[in-house]
Formats: structure tokens, sequence, C-alpha cells
């Protein structure tokens, strides 16, 4: 027998194989989906036979250790479990936007946002994100140890030029690099170098639907070649963005370059089918003015970004989103 598969072979087994996977796919989606209704379940009916009553807690307790005699093989029944579930179902009880959303999540996504999160808003929020970006709990605990909501909703308040320009809830104007490790002061090669070390985690603060083209990308203009640090293309967006990375404070000439930058990939880099490119430079610092101004008689398409290197204290913006959200007439529980 032949061992030797020629190309066409190769193609038709990997057809094959993406029926398997796909098929994979949908069976865990299914044993999952179960899972998280027999968690909601479970905990109706714990909130239900406590309700008003003094005895709750010994209840639970008592359920508890009938699982542990009767079905000791059944992870997860015990007390501080079933205490969870209760959480899980009272917590969403009667809110129909999450019912659609809460079985498509796991059950390590949401005990992380059942005790991370402070509002619903948030939780929503999180469970939004993460299916759209398909997160790992490890990616979404990252997401939410690293204040991401609230670094969202305070980039909201953006220029209105830049607003009218770039799709909203794409571009942060603060993002946190911790992962990047690198030891102050430090280059900007220094910097590039360390983000395509950590390209994964890199991706994953600015959003799954950036893939990666090249560092140091060559676009000639005249005689010259100019060299973008980081370019990306965004799918939803189908537009080439272009990341200048900067290892101080936002100077206005910025501008001028990453102009000349985007109307090069334009001309000479950009499909038919793709949208006009965008730039973001990204800076240890920046003054919201000095930003205001570079911009306003500017028609390019660019965002201007800090980033930190170091997780920002959660309840620093918590607080900051709170007095935002009361000045701008929003309201968050929690």
């Amino acid at each position: 027998m032949n061992q030797n598969l020629d190309q066409s072979d190769a193609n038709r087994f990997n057809d094959v194989m993406k029926i398997v996977e796909a098929a994979r796919e949908n069976a865990y989606r299914k044993v999952n989906e179960e899972l998280i209704r027999m968690y909601w379940q479970v905990g109706e009916y714990l909130s239900n036979a406590t309700k008003g009553k003094n005895y709750g807690d010994s209840f639970i307790q008592k359920l508890a250790d009938f699982f542990a005699r009767e079905y000791p093989e059944i992870k997860g029944f015990n007390r501080r479990g079933l205490y969870r579930m209760k959480q899980f179902y009272e917590t969403y009880a009667g809110n129909e936007i999450v019912s659609t959303l809460l079985t498509q999540l796991n059950w390590s996504n949401h005990l992380k946002l059942l005790s991370a999160c402070k509002s619903i808003e948030e939780r929503i929020f999180y469970m939004q994100l993460a299916i759209k970006e398909r997160y790992s709990a490890r990616e979404l605990a990252r997401q939410v140890d690293s204040a991401y909501f609230e670094r969202y909703m305070l980039s909201q308040n953006l220029p209105k030029q830049l607003k009218a320009k770039l799709t909203e809830k794409i571009f942060l104007d603060k993002y946190v690099l911790e992962f990047l490790d690198i030891p102050e002061p430090f280059s900007e090669h220094d910097f590039r170098n360390s983000i395509i070390r950590n390209l994964k985690d890199f991706i994953l603060e600015i959003g799954k639907d950036f893939t990666f083209v090249g560092s140091e990308y060559r676009v000639q203009v005249g005689m010259h070649d100019y060299y973008i640090d980081l370019l990306f293309f965004h799918r939803g967006l189908r537009c080439l963005v272009a990341f200048e990375l900067k290892a101080g404070e936002f100077m206005a000439e910025y501008i001028g370059k990453t102009n000349l930058y985007l109307e090069a990939l334009d001309r000479e880099v950009r499909k038919e089918s793709e949208n006009p490119s965008v730039g973001v430079i990204l800076c240890a610092s920046q003054d919201n003015e000095v930003v205001e101004y570079a911009l306003n008689r500017s028609l390019s398409p660019t965002m201007v970004s800090e980033y930190k290197l170091k997780l920002i204290d959660k309840s620093l913006l918590q607080k900051k989103l709170r007095e935002y959200l009361t000045l701008s007439g929003g309201i968050l529980d929690g």
C-alpha cells in the first residue's frame, strides 16, 4: 500500500477533518449548553427552596452532604458549588438580555464574572465580548483583571471628529501591556520587539479581529523608504491598521508622519475591496489638549492612545467611570 499522499488526497482528507472538528465543536457546545441549563435549574430550585426561610444555609449543607454520600462521582455539588449555582440564578433571573447569552459561555467564565464584576452591565459586556472573541477562561480573566470594561467605557468619550471617521467600539484610548515585562528605560526598537515576542497577548488586548501583517513594514514614497512599526488588518473594519510605537509622550508632529504612512498604504497596498487605512499612535503618555489641537484640523483617520506597562488599579478606574456616568446621566447597578 502506498503510504505517500498526493496533494489532491491531502486536500480531500483535510475536508474530512474539518467535518470531524466541526462535529466535535458542536458536541462540546451542546454538552456545555446542557451543563449551564442544569446549573441554572439547580440554582432556581435552591433559590425558591430557601426564599424567606431561616434554614437556607443548613438546607444547602444537607444537600451537599447528600451528594457527597450518594453521588460522590458528581463534582461541583459541594456547599460552595451549590451556593454558586444559587448566585448564578439570582444574578440573572428575569433578565431577558442575558437569556440568550448564558449557555454560550462555559462555567469557568461565568464564575469569573460572578466573582469579579460589580454590575449587570459589566457582566453583560464581558459575556458579549467573550462570545464574540471566543475567549478561553484565561483570556477572559485577563481582560477582567485589566479593567477592560472600564477602559472601554471611558474610551467612548472620543473627539467628535474621530467618532465620525472611526468605527466606535474598536479602539481604546488606553491599552495595558503588562505582559511585555520590559525594563525601563527602553527604546522603540525594544518596545516593538517585545510586542512581537508577545504577539498573542498583544492581539488579545487590542482585539482578536486584528490579523498581524508585519513589523517594520516598508512603504515607498518617491525615492524614500519608510517603515511602519506594526501593520495589522482588521477583519471587521476591512482595512489596514498601522501602529506607530512611541517610547515617550505624544508629539503633534507624529500625526504628519502617520498620515504619510496611511497615504502610502492606500495608494500602494490597499486592495479595491478594502476601506481606507487607519493609524494608531501608541504613546507612553499624552496631553489631551495637544492631541485635540493636533487632530482638530486634520482629516486623518488616526487614533492617539496611551499604553501602560502595569495593570491599572481597577478601583480607581471604577471610580472614574462612575463619576463620568454620573455627569453624563448614565447608571451602573452594583
